[in-house]
């Protein structure tokens, strides 16, 4: 195979890598705001410092692979290996994470009144 498929090929795999590297950076995010609620505006603000963090990675990848010429399939491998994380791996993680939560809300509530029964 030839050095410059084989170079292609490696920066299309690093794309999906980095798409889901983003999408589990992103999970640890939703993971945060499962367990610590705030506002819009907090939410909101998290959202844009993660965006630009997306683009600085996305930008890295492509400055460090492919000294920063922009290739549309590498740009589209990130949103894929975006794409497949969330429909694959995060959106069944997601929601044993909420059970968990919703488990972990009746452990609090029910000691919470068994200690207000004892008083």
């Amino acid at each position: 195979m030839s050095v410059h498929i084989v170079y292609e090929v490696r920066l299309l795999l690093y794309s999906f890598l980095t798409g889901a590297g983003l999408m589990m950076t992103y999970d640890l995010l939703r993971i945060f705001r499962i367990f610590v609620p705030h506002s819009y505006v907090f939410t909101g603000i998290e959202d844009m410092v993660y965006w630009i963090y997306a683009a600085l990675v996305t930008f890295s990848l492509l400055y460090e692979l492919n000294d920063g010429g922009l290739r549309g399939y590498a740009i589209a491998g990130v949103f894929i290996g975006m794409l497949l994380y969330d429909k694959i791996i995060s959106k069944h993680f997601l929601k044993l994470l909420k059970r968990f939560q919703k488990y972990l809300t009746m452990k609090i509530d029910r000691c919470n009144r068994k200690r207000q029964c004892k008083r």
